[in-house]
């Protein structure tokens, strides 16, 4: 998908709206053989971070420490940060490609992976 760009000072602009749509489109790369395991998740589009330069937060019990007593608990929460991500990107292709690895990298969280192992991946 190419959304509706304009540059603004540097900063390039896509709307929230465009910017969810490029979200559920990484979504949709995501295997279907994983997603399948995704449990108790939701994952929404924010426009500011709570600190500057972070693309994407993973709030929640990953599945790999999910035990016995795991049950009647809020979901976890997957935080894509959109003006961020828009400021560190010149193209809209960097935004897609972006949003792409942020998406991957958080819902690798969910599924036990740590920043380490994720950086080892590209992510």
């Amino acid at each position: 998908m190419a959304p509706s760009v304009a540059q603004n000072e540097d900063v390039i602009e896509i709307s929230r709206a465009a910017f969810e749509e490029l979200v559920g489109e990484a979504l949709d790369t995501i295997p279907p053989e994983l997603t399948a395991h995704m449990r108790n998740v939701v994952i929404v589009v924010e426009d500011d971070a709570p600190e500057p330069g972070l693309l994407g937060l993973y709030q929640g019990v990953p599945l790999t420490e999910r035990g016995d007593w795991y049950g009647g608990v809020l979901p976890d929460h997957i935080s894509i940060y959109r003006t961020e991500i828009l400021q560190i990107c010149e193209t809209a292709e960097q935004v897609v490609e972006e949003v792409r690895v942020t998406v991957v990298h958080e819902i690798a969280h969910h599924f036990g992976i740590d920043d380490e192992r994720l950086h080892r991946l590209g992510y």
